[in-house]
């Protein structure tokens, strides 16, 4: 799903915010490019500003400096380039799971009998035929993250945003979803930017991890991921990157004390 042509693209990326009498420096010289249909996993300790970067990305934070381009225009806010998937699910409690996949389509003034069509379709792509009417409460975490993805594809971004979309979910629910996402990226030839605190994860999924320093945030190594799909943990490759990544990390927290 390598792409020729760059979607996104920052450089010199700088954030920082007034904390007491200082100025507390968060990311710090980010600079990369993203290609059409590539899948990014973001990789960093604790603090560093992951979650910040995907939000400058989304035009949710401001960046202090640099340059943000997606789709050939500087990014200066939210957009319909752009869709977000949060970990907390950010799901409308009171809403179905058609409501909720439909929200983004009703801010657009999208007629209902269109909005119905496609959030139909992208509830059966993530495998939720038959929960149309049920509620978040009613749900498993896997389904509501579901939900999350379906709603975020329905607005037919271009970029998808997704801030650690399984930290909360169990181990084997997390490998599962990981599969989906994969195929759901497969059908809809989707860029993805990924922010994870799993290696295993971001070796699993990515076409390419790109490794931040503690805060302030900047890159300090890039992986470009070239295992075969579907991925095998227990291949002697896929540990080899994991172990090469996890030594990364370490020296990352090592230099931070």
């Amino acid at each position: 799903m390598d792409g020729n042509e760059v979607i996104l693209s920052m450089k010199n990326i700088y954030k920082e915010y007034p904390k007491d009498d200082e100025i507390l420096q968060v990311l710090e010289d980010i600079t990369f490019d993203v290609k059409e249909g590539e899948l990014v996993c973001v990789l960093g300790p604790s603090g560093c500003g992951k979650t910040t970067l995907l939000r400058i990305i989304a035009g949710l934070v401001d960046k202090t400096s640099g340059s943000i381009v997606v789709d050939g225009e500087e990014v200066t806010g939210p957009g319909p380039n752009r869709g977000m998937v949060f970990q907390d699910f950010a799901l409308f409690p009171w809403r179905t799971v058609q409501k909720n996949v439909e929200f983004g389509l009703e801010i657009k003034k999208i007629p209902p009998e269109e909005r119905t069509k496609i959030a139909s379709q992208f509830i059966h792509l993530v495998g939720l035929d038959g929960f149309e009417k049920s509620h978040p409460s009613e749900l498993s975490g896997g389904m509501k993250q579901r939900v999350g993805i379906a709603r975020a594809l329905a607005n037919n971004p271009h970029i998808l945003l997704m801030d650690e979309p399984f930290g909360a979910l169990d181990s084997q629910t997390r490998n599962q979803m990981q599969t989906e996402l994969l195929r759901i990226q497969d059908e809809t030839e989707k860029t993805i930017v990924f922010i994870t605190h799993s290696v295993d994860e971001s070796v699993f999924l990515a076409d390419r991890i790109l490794i931040l320093s503690a805060r302030p945030g900047h890159i300090v190594k890039e992986y470009n991921i070239d295992l075969p799909r579907p991925r095998d943990r227990g291949d002697p490759k896929f540990i080899e990157i994991r172990k090469s990544i996890l030594a990364d990390l370490e020296q990352q927290r090592k230099d931070s004390l």
